[in-house]
């Protein structure tokens, strides 16, 4: 049987706070370990005579906060082989205290015996200094894990571990990710000690101007309410979208189906595209607003209908990614993209339990535009060898195709030149793809080439005191030719 551990709270920092029991264990104690020494209630133990070993020298020999707490961890675990031990923690041992989650399973581990003496914590100090009762709901967020601990607007919060004016700045700047640069909030250092208690409301901006700020110090965040400009999450647009689809909501948003709204899934995924082809990132925020719009419209009529709702949609694309990226989030890592590329295409044949390559083939949705999805077939056949050696072979299957449209264009068999036509435009994706081209934005440029340059006809045709109706074909065409001399020539100044 191993010796014991005895973890034991020292409160906020009051020795009001101290409580009987954690007063009796420190009594009958030879020794406390202390995480740190920069504690108010130290100095009021010291003054009563006793013995106390710090563990602030890991601070100053660690690159980081968590090489601090695993070395604090390894060093008590070593010496519970010889005696037992009592360690001291500021606040209360199960609130905020990493030492202790880590000492919990390495003691485990080994099989040690465990002591916790609770105290009075610093977020009990907080309630208390705000005259809060935080049953309306409240988030305590680690301000050293902002970087994945997101906070929730529509409550309050809480920001702890704000160390100095270094971690200030940097939660700031993540805060103002949430709310307003202007946002009041309420600044606590040593909250519940009257000896060294401080509070301030400032603004959000303010926060690292304050020289004051130390180890002992949070942030209080309130939650946000109708007198601010909303920064809203995505919890908030599912519950928006709920009131839309609600009786008391919009007739027209409460008459949409899943088959009614395709046509604008199309839309807006289109619209996407073009703020992206624009490179127009302010329209980009937009059009992927009114996409997202989209997929939570759906998932609000099936969570009326019973089927899923929008968390079954996020958790069912993160676990998507996860299994999909084994050389990620496993152990197998990949350096390259081709290789990424194809542990990705061997997950998803497993997930879908593709067992022939057609099932593969017929996977790909048929909704697509047809040159996009005629592209993904023959990646997909090309991947297992299907393929021409280069793009000569590619090439002149493209003037094997037009000869055969060549023979039955001028013919009566609409079936058979429909799919000669097809074949034609089949043979030149394929092309398209040796090139790597993606066919479907080449056929878009040039739709915009025309436009541009029917425009430029239509404008010189006014020039002319004409208009483009009233002119010949020849007379259309030497301005076609002449818009794309003029194309050109602002291309050649473009390049000088």
């Amino acid at each position: 049987m191993g010796h014991k551990l005895t973890i034991v709270g020292l409160g906020p920092g009051s020795k009001n706070s101290l409580t009987l029991g954690v007063m009796e264990k420190i009594k009958e104690s030879r020794k406390i370990l202390l995480r740190t020494q920069k504690h108010p209630v130290v100095d009021y133990l010291a003054s009563l005579g006793f013995s106390m070993e710090s563990m602030d020298h890991y601070y100053d020999e660690k690159d980081s906060f968590d090489e601090v707490y695993d070395a604090i961890a390894d060093d008590i675990i070593e010496r519970l082989r010889d005696e037992d031990i009592v360690y001291g923690v500021p606040g209360s041992p199960l609130v905020a205290e990493y030492t202790v989650q880590k000492l919990l399973e390495r003691a485990e581990s080994h099989g040690y015996e465990i002591e916790i003496l609770p105290s009075m914590s610093f977020i009990e100090g907080i309630f208390q200094v705000l005259k809060k009762d935080p049953i309306g709901g409240l988030q305590i967020i680690d301000g050293l894990q902002l970087s994945h601990q997101k906070p929730d607007t529509d409550m309050d919060i809480i920001v702890t571990q704000v160390y100095n004016q270094a971690v200030a700045a940097d939660i700031k700047l993540r805060l103002m990710s949430y709310y307003p640069d202007q946002y009041p909030i309420c600044v606590i250092k040593g909250a519940g000690v009257p000896e060294i208690q401080r509070v301030e409301w400032v603004s959000l901006h303010e926060l690292d101007h304050l020289e004051w700020v130390d180890y002992l110090t949070s942030v209080y965040v309130p939650k946000v309410d109708d007198k601010w400009e909303k920064y809203y999450n995505m919890n908030n647009l599912v519950e928006i979208m709920a009131t839309l689809r609600s009786k008391e909501g919009c007739p027209w948003d409460l008459k949409q189906t899943h088959e009614s709204l395709r046509p604008y899934l199309l839309e807006e995924t289109y619209e996407v595209l073009e703020a992206l082809d624009n490179d127009d990132m302010e329209l980009l925020v937009e059009e992927l607003g009114d996409l997202l719009l989209q997929i939570v419209f759906h998932a609000q009529i099936a969570v009326e209908e019973g089927y899923f709702d929008m968390q079954d949609v996020i958790t069912g694309i993160s676990r998507k990614l996860i299994y999909r990226h084994p050389h990620v989030f496993g152990e197998n890592k990949e350096t390259t993209d081709a290789g990424a590329l194809e542990r990705w295409e061997e997950m998803k044949r497993k997930e879908k339990d593709v067992r022939t390559h057609t099932e593969s083939l017929l996977r790909i949705p048929k909704p697509l535009p047809a040159l996009m999805r005629s592209y993904k077939i023959q990646k997909k056949a090309a991947a297992i060898g299907f393929d021409w050696d280069s793009v000569e072979g590619a090439l002149e299957k493209v003037k094997e195709e037009l000869d055969e449209l060549l023979e039955v264009y001028q013919t009566e068999h609409t079936d058979k030149i429909t799919e000669e036509l097809g074949d034609l435009i089949f043979a030149i994706v394929n092309m398209a793809r040796f090139l790597k081209v993606e066919p479907e934005l080449a056929l878009n440029q040039t739709n915009e080439k025309f436009i541009q340059r029917f425009a430029f006809m239509e404008e010189h045709a006014k020039t002319l005191n004409t208009q483009l109706e009233e002119m010949t074909l020849e007379e259309m065409d030497q301005l076609w030719n002449l818009a794309k001399i003029h194309k050109n020539k602002k291309n050649d100044k473009k390049y000088k």
